[in-house]
């Protein structure tokens, strides 16, 4: 039996791998800030599946709360096979109608902690030869949209050029990017989501068994779903200025808001 951690576990697209991963069998690392729901979703797993569900409250936000995730990814003891690197936010608003340490602390989960817990997983996976690595990021890394946008392209950049890094290693790593998917990721972020077309929404469950087949098929970076696959593909035939214009016109007519 392995073992997975998973961040920001609670909602949306960690709980869905958390869900999947227990019914697989696999023992639970939960990492997220509110110890209750960790508990509560710790026992549900443990009680539905039978696996053993760790509680680690962690705020990623935080060097204390990198440093207490990055320690148990380096516990010999009890490894960890999978990390999920999934917590992540949005803020509400343009780029300066946000303030400047609203969207350092995103950087802070985007980019700092996605890299210093990819780091001390990778270099444990490494040392036994095995393990994988996937890091959520987004379709919004495929166009210019504001500092989400930007930090979520640095996860799929940070992510393929590890990969190929360590390829031989023993250790997968791929970004997962979605596009739209009905979680609480809007809601906490006080973006209305009823101007977004019912196509463009993706069920979180699926989303994750698309990535973990696309992650057993070796591959680096992972769209889970054909119609924004074939919107990402459109996109780059799109000249990087007009597609900035598309882009930003589309955001404030679908977007949320």
């Amino acid at each position: 039996m392995t073992t997975a951690l998973i961040t920001g576990s609670t909602a949306g697209i960690g709980a869905a791998f958390a869900r999947r991963l227990a019914a697989d069998g696999h023992d639970l690392v939960l990492v997220a800030r509110d110890t209750e729901r960790l508990r509560e979703q710790a026992t549900e797993l443990h009680d539905r599946h039978g696996i053993e569900a760790e509680v680690l409250r962690a705020d990623l936000a935080t060097d204390a709360g990198i440093e207490v995730v990055a320690a148990r990814l380096d516990d010999r003891r009890n490894p960890v096979d999978l990390l999920i690197n999934n917590a992540g936010f949005g803020n509400k608003g343009r780029f300066l109608e946000v303030s400047t340490a609203d969207e350092l602390t995103m950087l802070k989960v985007h980019c700092e902690a996605v890299l210093r817990l990819t780091s001390a997983a990778a270099e444990a996976m490494r040392r036994r030869g095995r393990g994988g690595v996937v890091n959520v990021a987004s379709t919004a890394a495929f166009v210019p949209r504001g500092t989400y946008g930007a930090s979520k392209a640095w996860v799929v950049q940070f992510t393929q050029g590890v990969a190929q890094d360590l390829a031989g290693s023993g250790v997968r790593l791929m970004a997962l990017c979605p596009g739209f998917v009905r979680t609480e990721f809007h809601e906490r972020a006080g973006m209305g989501t009823d101007n977004i077309p019912k196509w463009m929404w993706l069920d979180a469950d699926n989303v994750v068994a698309a990535a973990l087949a696309d992650l057993s098929r070796g591959r680096s970076v992972s769209v889970p779903d054909p119609r924004y696959k074939a919107l990402m593909g459109a996109a780059k035939l799109v000249p990087r200025g007009l597609l900035g214009g598309v882009t930003s016109r589309t955001g404030r007519k679908y977007g949320p808001r």
